[in-house]
Parts: C-alpha cells; sequence; structure tokens
C-alpha cells in the first residue's frame, strides 16, 4: 500500500540516548574488514554478526582486528551446536583481540534447524541454555583464577583443564547476551546474562507488557537491576521515497511473513490477536506458497512491527518508539555504505 494510506506517527518523541548498532552481512569475507572501518568511521557503535550463511566468528574476528573503537559481537551464535568450551575459546580470544570490545550473543534457534541441519539435540532449550552459560563461565573462572575446571550440569559435565590448554590471560569482562522471544527465555536472560538480543518480530507494546517484565523478573532473581542489563533490538524500518518506500514495504512484508510463519514466535502475534493469521502463514510456508504469505500481513501489522518512516524522520521515530524500552538498536537492514540511512541515523541518534 501506498506511504499515503498508512498511518505514521507524529514526529518528536523523547531524546534518550540510544546507541546504534549494525548488522554486518556480506557474501564474501573479504568485504567485512571494508564494511566495519565504514561503519564504525560513520559513528555507529556496535557491529554485530549473525549465523545465517556463515560462522559469525570469522567475520567477528576480522570486525575486531579493523577497528578501534566499536563493540564486536555474535547476534546471534548459535549455542546448541557448538561446545561450551568451544564458545568459550571463541569468545576469549576475540576478546583479546578486540581489546575487550567483544559480546558473546547466543541463541537457541528453532529444533528444525538445530536437529536437522547440524545434527545436534535441541531438548529442554531453556535449561540447556542455562547451562552452556554456567559452563562458559565455568571454564572462564578456570582459566582466570587458575583453579580447576569444575562444572556439572544437567547438559555438560567439565572437569580437565590443563596449563597446556590453558589460552594467555584476558583482564577484562566478557558479556554474554541471550536472544529471546518469549517470556521463559526473556526471564533467563535476565537471571544469568549480561543481556538480550530483541528478535526483529517484535512491537514496542510487546516488549512493554512481555520482554521487559520477564527481563525483569530473571534481574530480581540475579539480584541486579535493569541498570545492570542491556536491551538490543534488530528493528525493521520502512523508509523512502516515492518506489523507494513501495520496495521498503514489500520487504518488510516479507519479512514479517516469513517470521510469523514460525510456530516458536506465535506468542507474538498471540499478543495483537493475530494468531490466526501465524497460523495461516505457516500452512503456507508448509505448502512452500511463499509469494502468497506477505498478502497476509495487513497494513496494521506492518505498522506494529515496524518503524514508519520518512527519511528525515527516522531518528525520531525510532526515538519516539523505543525509549525507556532499548538500549541499543540496529535497522535489520544489512549495513551498506552508499546507503543514505545509515549516516544520517549516525548522526541524528547521536
Amino acid at each position: 500500500m501506498a506511504k499515503s494510506c498508512l498511518s505514521l506517527p507524529p514526529g518528536g518523541g523523547s531524546v534518550e540516548l540510544m546507541h546504534l548498532d549494525a548488522g554486518i552481512h556480506y557474501s564474501d569475507l573479504l568485504a567485512v574488514p571494508r564494511l566495519a572501518q565504514a561503519a564504525e568511521a560513520m559513528g555507529i557503535q556496535g557491529l554485530w554478526f549473525s549465523e545465517i550463511a556463515h560462522d559469525p566468528f570469522l567475520g567477528a574476528a576480522l570486525a575486531a582486528e579493523h577497528t578501534t573503537g566499536a563493540t564486536v559481537g555474535t547476534a546471534i551464535a548459535l549455542a546448541f551446536v557448538r561446545s561450551p568450551t568451544s564458545l568459550a575459546y571463541l569468545a576469549w580470544d576475540l576478546a583479546r583481540l578486540s581489546g575487550g570490545r567483544f559480546v558473546l550473543g547466543l541463541g537457541t534457534q528453532v529444533r528444525a534447524h538445530v536437529e536437522r541441519r547440524f545434527g545436534m539435540s535441541w531438548d529442554r532449550p531453556a535449561a540447556r541454555l542455562r547451562d552452556v552459560v554456567a559452563a562458559v563461565r565455568a571454564v572462564w573462572r578456570c582459566w582466570r583464577e587458575g583453579t580447576p575446571l569444575r562444572h556439572q550440569g544437567p547438559f555438560y559435565s567439565l572437569s580437565l583443564m590443563t596449563p597446556f590448554f590453558t589460552p594467555p590471560p584476558f583482564a577484562g569482562t566478557i558479556p554474554i547476551y541471550l536472544a529471546a522471544v518469549n517470556p521463559t527465555m526473556c526471564r533467563l536472560a535476565g537471571e544469568v546474562a549480561d543481556g538480550l538480543h530483541v528478535h526483529p518480530l517484535h512491537s514496542a507494546a510487546y516488549l512493554r507488557d512481555v520482554v521487559l517484565p520477564a527481563v525483569d523478573r530473571g534481574l530480581r532473581r540475579s539480584g541486579r537491576t535493569r541498570s545492570d542489563f542491556t536491551v538490543a533490538a534488530s528493528v525493521v524500518i520502512v523508509s523512502g521515497e516515492g518506489a523507494g518506500w513501495e520496495r521498503s514495504a514489500a520487504q518488510a512484508r516479507q519479512t514479517i511473513a516469513f517470521y510469523a510463519s514460525t510456530p516458536a514466535y506465535r506468542g507474538v502475534l498471540a499478543h495483537h490477536g493475530w494468531e490466526d493469521v501465524g497460523e495461516r502463514l505457516s500452512r503456507l510456508a508448509a505448502a512452500q506458497r511463499w509469494a502468497e504469505m506477505p498478502g497476509l500481513v495487513s497494513d496494521e501489522m506492518l505498522a506494529t512491527f515496524t518503524v514508519l518512516a520518512e527519511p528525515s524522520t527516522v531518528a525520531d521515530r525510532l526515538r519516539q518508539r523505543y525509549a525507556g524500552l532499548l538500549d541499543r538498536v540496529s535497522p535489520y537492514q544489512a549495513f551498506d555504505p552508499d546507503d543514505p540511512l545509515w549516516p544520517a541515523l549516525a548522526r541524528d541518534l547521536r
């Protein structure tokens, strides 16, 4: 639908500071240094690498090597397809390489991908993810303090670490962020992690009513407050002029339809009374009728799950929508130094 037929919120909003981050997507690893340097030079404060068609740790290593100040992290790496000790080594080395700028972002993925694409176990995901985090930290504690490695959890048992296998020291901290959609995982993140990666399929209402209260429950369990925790989110933005707006809206509908077809994310739709739309999208996806799926995403859904904004007001819309909800925001669109959206956001969100 044309921009004029969609209701845009008024401009302005809170001036509360949010860090601007970018997802670095690439088809060739050789492009990562150029993209990372361009993003940092633009003033973008965090560079995130996802586990889709590439190993995110390789991209993160290149970005860490070719930048000096930006946060570098995974958003996210799959927690169940590597051993906790492997994750501990990767994060430790990247923290040392980056001078303490690395964030280990972990998530579960959905059962089908872990079991059928990676051939690994997925059962009891919340309990397993809790055990992964505890095991990784046990390895780090062993290296940092020179104490025996002892971790006995429901899924992982670790008891061997000799000096020969201990990496050089790292004195800093390595934050762990967890990806979460549903209340159980959000509460887990608040209890055991340093931050949360919010899924792109979200709304301000879902953050306010479901995500953050669950995080707060977890924080209380761990004796911490919201000031001890970081909430980061990837945000779908619809913007542009003329045909550019139409392309942006069409891409956003495809994105929403794709994620909303996944049963694991059904709670986000149910919060707005659109659970039936998710079920219909799941049936279309199962039948591989992909082209029909965006047509089920209504204008109201588009306005709920995306930021709709004129190019000159995107930063204002982000502030208005997410003030008090997010600490870090990353456009869902892949970072492109030639896209005018990025320098404008880097300038206006400062």
